[in-house]
């Protein structure tokens, strides 16, 4: 299927903040810049909604982040973290943003998932399938599930150009481009 993008297409973007924070700083040592990836999600078409799923902690320490997403256009969806008995800890909004892409899918031409999570893979099948949206994911390639990528209309890998999509702190607080740390290897789900 050929990808189709023009700017009256209704863009609705879904980012995993979980997955692009974790994988961003395994892989680079650094921080997403999501006003970046959302701006390369649009391509210049319409947004309707952009929409972070985060984490709070006891800390509070994301109160920052969370105004810096915000600041960009970016509606953030909170949860507690969950710590257990046994000292586990839990952070999933998986549920949460395949509802929420669902809803608004009669909205959208187009459902930009910002995560390499394969659990997407359903979520993708049910939008192509039952809404008649086209679906792009993003994430880092290195760590994406292969299956998610062979599902979706168009991947867009930030291992491409991390520079771009990366923000890391030096030593005097100053920020600097970033550069690669380790090869991880693609997740297989």
């Amino acid at each position: 299927m050929a990808v189709i993008k023009h700017k009256q297409q209704r863009v609705g973007i879904f980012i995993d903040a979980q997955n692009l924070y974790h994988c961003a700083k395994n892989l680079y040592g650094a921080r997403v810049n999501f006003g970046a990836i959302v701006k390369e999600a649009l391509g210049g078409r319409a947004l309707i909604r952009a929409v972070a799923y985060v984490i709070t902690t006891e800390s509070g320490d994301e109160k920052n982040f969370f105004e810096a997403l915000e600041k960009v256009g970016i509606e953030t969806k909170t949860k507690n973290l969950q710590i257990f008995s046994s000292g586990s800890k839990k952070a999933d909004w998986d549920v949460g943003l395949a509802v929420d892409a669902i809803k608004l899918a009669p909205k959208l031409d187009t459902v930009v998932i910002v995560s390499g999570d394969g659990d997407f893979i359903p979520l993708v099948e049910y939008l192509r399938t039952n809404e008649g949206c086209q679906v792009e994911a993003i994430s880092f390639g290195k760590s994406t599930s292969s299956k998610l990528i062979e599902s979706v209309d168009d991947f867009l890998d930030l291992d491409t150009n991390p520079r771009k999509y990366l923000i890391s702190q030096g030593g005097n607080g100053q920020s600097r481009q970033s550069t690669p740390r380790k090869q991880q290897p693609k997740i297989n789900n």
